[in-house]
């Protein structure tokens, strides 16, 4: 039987009344909880997993999706809206997307990340439905070279081409990496960086880092420079359409930021961060390059791209789930945990021994996403609304939903105080210019770069050349080196240009 004709068997399974229900709550539960700070789709489905055995098996993975899905797209709300991520994931949405609802953008910013995921949902989707068994084995060639390569390549991106400065970058990246090293080292039990407080022996949690430096830290700033916009000057437009000139500027990106999530789902461990980072730095530099750049001011490609690079490493994540047993994220972590609860042991076999479910689930997700446009794309408007609420009542919302969301997650008044902490240092990279991202992505990928770093010299007992001992790994080294000689030789155009321009000036006034 092929593919399609299961697919189809699928569809038949998943349009009954009682699935379309569970899929269309498991949507608006993971909306509700991405919104939170703190939350997110993996706690969502952690909480409701207990329930879910009250439900037949096919049922309860349905819901599973949905939430999934929704869990996505409702940490791009508030990014957007209040510059506060609700998941990590959601974080490169916040830099552009939160520009544009400034200038009064907020309803077209929502419609384009809806749209974004729903165009890489739909083409993730149908990609795992017809090619998930063949994509296994590319995941099963990575391993601590390859991802360390990644890492490499996510840094040199983040610090080199998303940001103004590159050493401005680097220094920002060196902030990241030495907060990821907070803690209890897992492989030696070496405590680091904890100056004796062991309220930081399990580290510094990255929602701590994201919301200080995103939310609190836009407070402080704006709060100590209360001259940089009155109470409600921020006006909102009420439509959620998008113009043809934003469809013009979104429809590439869309397309360009799906190919570059899908194969990060695939690999085990590969997250959705890091693709979310590159394909900002990819819609930045080619705005550059055309010469007509708004990023920093509010680019509508820095929102389309990164939403369709999410969405798509999010769907295809369900390759090395269903096709492994491994997970690439938190949600999928909790998900394998409630297949082992049913007797069922994810693997190459799946596909096989429980066909009905599997089919039923890929059908799901093509669901979930058409369920994530209809509910999210005409309330686009009523969202953006809240920038309509005075300055100073939506910041002290603000602040009160970050202190709670941070608190909930682990109850713990250290966190809170870590918040602010972190916060204050968001206000002086502020002030003093110096860029937020490369920090979050060091937090992100620091421990991923180390820990696979050790694994590779362990398993070549030191021998450097294992990093560039396979052709994946030299591949994306090759590709780090194609974007770093890019970057020097545009600096060195600049350079030139602007001694000329200098020496000009003065010929001219003579």
């Amino acid at each position: 039987m092929d593919a399609f004709s299961l697919l189809l068997a699928g569809f038949a399974d998943a349009l009954t009344p009682a699935n379309l229900m569970w899929c269309l709550i498991g949507v608006v539960l993971g909306t509700a909880v991405g919104v939170l700070p703190g939350l997110g789709s993996s706690m969502a489905v952690a909480l409701l997993l207990p329930l879910t055995f009250l439900l037949e098996p096919t049922a309860a993975f349905i819901m599973f999706a949905g939430i999934y899905y929704g869990g996505q797209f409702g940490g791009a709300t508030t990014s957007i809206l209040l510059n506060t991520p609700g998941q990590s994931t959601s974080i490169v949405t916040a830099f552009e997307g939160h520009a544009m609802a400034l200038r009064g953008r907020a309803s077209q910013a929502l419609a384009a990340s809806v749209l974004g995921s729903f165009v890489g949902g739909i083409i993730a989707t149908t990609v795992v439905a017809f090619f998930a068994q063949r994509m296994v084995a590319f995941a099963l060639g990575f391993g601590p070279a390859e991802y360390f390569a990644l890492a490499m390549l996510a840094f040199v991106s983040t610090a080199a081409v998303v940001t103004s400065s590159p050493l401005r970058g680097i220094a920002a990246l060196g902030i990241g990496m030495a907060l990821s090293v907070v803690g209890i080292d897992d492989q030696s039990g070496a405590v680091r960086l904890t100056f004796g407080m062991p309220q930081l022996l399990d580290g510094v949690s990255i929602v701590v880092v994201t919301v200080g430096l995103l939310a609190v830290g836009e407070v402080l700033y704006t709060g100590f420079r209360p001259s940089r916009g009155a109470p409600g000057s921020v006006l909102v437009s009420g439509t959620p359409w998008l113009s043809r000139s934003d469809l013009r500027r979104s429809w590439l990106p869309w397309l360009r930021g799906t190919a570059v999530g899908l194969p990060f789902g695939i690999i085990p461990a590969g997250g959705a961060e890091i693709p979310t980072f590159l394909s900002y730095g990819t819609e930045k530099a080619l705005a550059r390059r055309r010469g007509d750049s708004e990023f920093g001011r509010g680019a509508i490609e820095g929102v389309a791209g990164p939403e369709a690079a999410n969405n798509a490493t999010t769907a295809t994540a369900m390759i090395p789930l269903l096709g492994l047993g491994l997970p690439t994220s938190a949600t999928a972590a909790v998900m394998l945990a409630a297949f082992q609860q049913y007797g069922m042991q994810p693997g190459p076999l799946l596909f096989e021994s429980e066909a009905d479910l599997v089919w039923a689930l890929l059908a799901s997700m093509f669901l979930g996403t058409f369920f994530l446009l209809l509910i999210n794309l005409p309330f686009a408007p009523l969202w953006a609304r809240l920038l309509r609420l005075p300055r100073r009542h939506l910041y002290a919302g603000l602040m009160v939903f970050a202190t709670v969301g941070i608190y909930s997650a682990k109850g713990s008044v250290f966190d809170i105080v870590l918040l602010y902490v972190v916060g204050a240092l968001g206000m002086l990279m502020r002030r003093y210019d110096v860029p937020v991202a490369p920090v979050l992505i060091g937090v992100i990928l620091g421990p991923l770069a180390e820990g696979e770093l050790r694994r590779a010299m362990a398993a070549s007992q030191g021998d450097l050349a294992i990093l560039v001992d396979s052709g994946i790994a030299v591949g994306i080294y090759a590709v780090l080196l194609v974007v770093a000689a890019v970057l020097a030789g545009k600096r060195i155009r600049d350079r030139r240009a602007r001694t000329a321009a200098e020496r000009e000036g003065p010929a001219a006034v003579r």
